[in-house]
């Protein structure tokens, strides 16, 4: 099994980049989602509900993040403010800095609606849910934990349910693994090695209407797909929609495309209910 893939997304919700090589930290992947865009009430935006994020792209730069909007370009540098706090969904994200009036005029104008950027930084603090993972452990602005790891395998197992093939992008992943392996061998994975770093598989991930959308427009041609062939093949026992699993970081190191996937651990599918 080989890393076929690797992507970060500087912004959430925003356009993400391929990578050759990348880091890993407390917090995932170096300059994954370390910035967001909010609405005014201190909400974090999502292509969820705001889909012309998906028109934006973001590039991490030496002195903070670049910007672009329909060949528009601005350079953001990093904040020095004071630090607040922003909420994404129900739980709220700490030591946050806003990154001022002009990075907000830009985003506003883009998404026509009122916006500001909002940058995570090493003393931010947003713990993955201990429910699934030991406490202490941190995200930035993920929907809860560091890295999403798909696999080819289940994109090609989804492609022939959907019959036709399903761009990877829709699913928004950190890592893409491929080899000589079944569809959702990644259910029953617990621990693997990528390169020099060690991470733990703590939860399925659960899909939601993003995956509907074209991964570069935010527009949904068919709002039943992929997500409704999804819900036939994969499904947890609780009914959940499920396409990847969520890791956290135990060893921190390096990952190169091409690296050996080594799976370490395993143990049930954890999409089975775990009183059984």
């Amino acid at each position: 099994m080989r890393l076929s893939r690797l992507t970060i997304y500087p912004v959430k919700s925003v356009h993400g980049n391929d990578l050759a090589a990348s880091k890993t930290d407390r917090f995932g992947l170096e300059s994954d989602r370390r910035w967001a865009v909010v609405y005014p009430s201190g909400r974090v935006a999502t292509r969820r509900e705001l889909p012309r994020l998906a028109l934006l792209s973001a590039v991490p730069t030496q002195d903070g993040i670049s910007l672009s909007y329909e060949g528009t370009r601005i350079e953001v540098p990093f904040p020095t403010g004071a630090q607040g706090s922003v909420k994404i969904f129900n739980w709220t994200v700490e030591g946050v800095e806003d990154a001022g009036n002009y990075a907000s005029h830009f985003l506003s104008s883009a998404l026509e609606v009122g916006t500001r950027l909002v940058y995570f930084p090493e003393t931010g603090v947003n713990e993955v849910d201990p429910t699934f993972a030991p406490k202490g452990h941190l995200t930035s602005f993920s929907d809860g934990f560091p890295i999403l790891l798909i696999t080819k395998p289940s994109i090609d197992e989804l492609s022939a349910e959907v019959g036709e093939k399903v761009d990877m992008r829709r699913f928004r992943s950190n890592i893409v693994v491929d080899g000589d392996f079944e569809p959702w061998a990644e259910d029953t994975w617990r621990v693997i090695r990528i390169g020099s770093t060690v991470l733990r598989v703590v939860k399925s991930c659960e899909r939601c209407v993003v995956t509907t959308q074209d991964p570069m427009t935010g527009e949904i041609e068919n709002p039943r797909e992929p997500l409704a062939s999804l819900g036939r093949v994969h499904r947890a026992f609780n009914g959940k929609i499920i396409f990847g699993q969520n890791l956290i970081v135990e060893e921190e190191g390096n990952m190169v495309l091409g690296d050996e996937v080594e799976v370490l651990e395993t143990g049930p599918s954890n999409l089975l209910d775990p009183k059984r």
